[in-house]
């Protein structure tokens, strides 16, 4: 089969004012970024439109190294929909340059199933996160030209809370010292790097509806505490304005296309493990409004990604999902089923009826969320029909639905049995979300509540500088915010090597980070980092330019 980058390179691209008018995007709302991107300038929604919409969710079973591909079926899912002639439009992630450059590689689909020009969404695209950077940086910058004019001073920082950001995996950026060698180059302090996706900023800018908002949280921002012990925010710096406008374009959703020509709004992109891991509320809406399908994804497995999307983003914007798509491989359940790496592709029916409490797991979670479940099986090619018929057969005994895509290799061909199965499942109401816990709760219980009914473990340890920042917490009164896991994303538990599938474990909590802007509490369990590192050998040693092309984006 050709490579990811040939496919995309063969498919003409449709302009993307073809793509606007066949979603009924009227041309004024229009902002091209080139012939085949663009931004859409949308003010307010329609609430009418965006409770008949069917809003899918895509999400995943625990992720390997081999990859579960739930961006190739949400797309062929979407492609899929289009070719049963529903009008369907997609609302994904944007690609960071962390994972292209580094282990992952892009986040654009892959084979038949993807969404184009492939290789610009998957680096500079319209410059989202590169606004968001400078935004974070500036915004730190200034912040420590306040601390060196006001040093000693009451309403000097004492405390500093904000982190720079850099859309790139550097792992020696993770602690640092800055401000060496003279007093005028400012106030030697020890801090850090995040990666962009984990920037406060970002989850900012994916919560907002509208710049009126992004002003108001970016306002709310808490950078650090006073030598008086107050909290100092950025209206206290009075630069909310300046911040703003770096971030005036980057508010709007992103217009792109995938291979068959199905409209895709690709919007922010916070991780899934160390943020909120949800594209933005604004290109969900946006997409609500002009189509009556829309298929969104949620980062890695439902324990992360998926419980921050019912938990923080739909309770935030009020959105009712219609059912959730989850999407498992052969090769996964196997490897979670015992199998080691160099045998998950051989048929294995053993080690595939012990990964399936895996995927029960995921079925469970979905289901506290009161979630119509539809199972794929991503389909790869040494998958045998023994076993694609054992896992319908178990889903079936289960009552659980089941589909099988084959979007990679046959595009939206490929994914007709997951499209029929979804407009099924949706032709039935849906019953109203339940949330895993209530704002009411303070934040030791959201989290206890989190590790039992999502994770399945038996509770909570709070470390020191955990219980520091609830008493902190409790002081500036913002206990009703939403608690997002910062965990790892290979177990149920905060440790890698553990499955933690018999739920003999409990959560160490090592930190709290108050976003105030973004409206949540980031948990820090075990040893996650918020910047990530590079592989001994990153994906960026096969990146090139090749006669006026980039190659090697995969």
């Amino acid at each position: 089969m050709k490579s990811d980058y040939e496919i995309a390179q063969e498919q003409p691209l449709r302009l993307i004012t073809e793509i606007a008018a066949g979603m009924g995007l009227p041309v004024d709302l229009l902002v091209p970024y080139g012939h085949y991107k663009a931004k859409v300038n949308i003010s307010r929604f329609d609430e009418e439109k965006i409770a008949a919409c069917k809003l899918v969710l895509v999400t995943a079973v625990t992720p390997t190294k081999a990859g579960i591909g739930k961006t190739t079926t949400s797309i062929g899912l979407a492609d899929g929909l289009k070719k049963l002639h529903k009008k369907v439009v997609l609302a994904l992630r944007e690609p960071s340059l962390g994972p292209c450059f580094g282990m992952k590689g892009g986040a654009a689909g892959g084979g038949y199933s993807q969404v184009i020009p492939m290789e610009e969404i998957n680096l500079h695209f319209t410059g989202d996160f590169h606004a968001i950077s400078a935004a974070n940086n500036t915004l730190a910058a200034l912040m420590d030209n306040f601390r060196f004019f006001n040093r000693g001073k009451p309403e000097g920082i004492k405390t500093v809370l904000m982190k720079r950001c850099l859309d790139v995996n550097d792992r020696v950026l993770r602690k640092i010292v800055t401000a060496l060698d003279a007093p005028t180059n400012g106030i030697t302090s020890e801090t850090g790097f995040v990666i962009t996706p984990a920037s406060e900023l970002m989850a900012v800018l994916c919560l907002s509806e509208g710049v009126e908002e992004l002003r108001k949280r970016i306002d709310e921002m808490l950078l650090g505490f006073t030598f008086a012990g107050n909290p100092f925010t950025t209206r206290d710096l009075g630069v909310t304005g300046a911040i703003t406008a770096l971030l005036k374009d980057a508010i709007l959703p992103n217009l792109v296309q995938t291979l068959e020509g199905c409209p895709a709004l690709v919007h922010g992109g916070p991780f899934g493990n160390i943020a909120h891991g949800c594209n933005s509320i604004m290109a969900t809406k946006t997409a609500m409004q002009f189509g009556d399908y829309v298929i969104t994804e949620a980062g890695f497995a439902s324990d992360l990604g998926a419980e921050k999307f019912f938990n923080i983003k739909c309770r935030k914007a009020g959105l009712q999902p219609a059912m959730s798509v989850l999407v498992a491989t052969s090769q996964a359940l196997k490897l979670s089923g015992g199998i080691t790496e160099d045998r998950m592709m051989l048929p294995d029916i053993t080690a595939l009826t012990k990964g399936l409490q895996n995927l029960e797991k995921h079925i469970g979670i979905l289901r506290t969320f009161k979630q119509k479940v539809l199972v794929v099986l991503n389909r790869y090619h040494f998958d045998t029909k023994e076993e694609i018929e054992f896992m319908r057969s178990w889903c079936h005994e289960k009552e659980v639905a089941f589909a099988v895509n084959n979007a990679y290799c046959q595009g939206g061909y490929g994914a007709l049995e997951i499209a029929q199965a979804v407009v099924d499942i949706c032709k039935d109401p849906s019953p109203p979300l339940q949330y895993t816990y209530e704002l009411s709760d303070d934040i030791e219980t959201k989290i206890r509540k989190i590790v039992t009914t999502i994770y399945g473990g038996k509770g909570v340890v709070l470390y020191k500088k955990a219980q520091e920042m609830i008493r902190q917490i409790k002081k500036l009164g913002l206990e009703h915010l939403p608690v997002c896991m910062a965990k790892t994303q290979y177990s149920f538990t905060d440790d890698a090597a553990i499955s933690g599938l018999d739920g003999d474990f409990k959560i160490d909590v090592d930190d709290l980070v108050i976003n105030q802007g973004a409206g949540f509490i980031v948990a820090v369990c075990g040893e996650m980092m918020r910047m990530p590192g590079l592989p001994k050998i990153p994906q960026a040693n096969f990146i090139d330019v090749v006669d006026g092309k980039i190659v090697g984006v995969s």
